[in-house]
């Protein structure tokens, strides 16, 4: 009996399966996909994903699964560790997240480096990760491609 519970797995598996075009075009737009899932930009990843896609020959549907890596069962791991990425990279990796003496002229300063650090740190991460997941889809298509 098949289930009534929306999108099944297999469903998911059969669109990644079943997309036309060169592996590199498919990569690229996994790629696009996961680094714009990267991005705190909730509500808009896959709008931004579709966009540059487009705009990069890519792969429209899967930029918006790769936007995807982003979801209410992720949200709070991967924004954390993009905020640590961007401390560290940023030579600033104290473990509060906001200072708890603020000042109102302060809380304007930390916003800007909360929000430059989770910045930073998801555009490094995005890019570490989509160029992982664009590898991994590159490769799995030119192996079907084989068969």
């Amino acid at each position: 009996m098949r289930s009534k519970r929306g999108i099944s797995y297999k469903k998911i598996l059969s669109l990644f399966r079943n997309q036309n075009g060169s592996p590199f075009f498919n990569a690229k737009g996994i790629a696009i996909g996961v680094f714009s899932g990267c991005f705190p930009f909730f509500g808009f990843q896959t709008l931004i994903g579709v966009f540059f896609a487009k705009l990069a020959k890519g792969n429209i549907v899967l930029a918006a699964i790769g936007t995807w890596i982003s979801n209410p069962f992720t949200y709070i791991p991967l924004y954390y560790f993009n905020y640590k990425v961007g401390s560290i990279l940023l030579n600033t990796s104290s473990n509060k997240i906001i200072e708890k003496s603020l000042v109102i002229d302060d809380l304007w300063k930390q916003g800007r480096i909360f929000s430059l650090k989770l910045l930073l740190g998801s555009s490094c991460v995005g890019f570490l990760l989509a160029l992982f997941c664009g590898s991994i889809v590159f490769f799995i298509y030119k192996i079907n491609i084989k068969r």
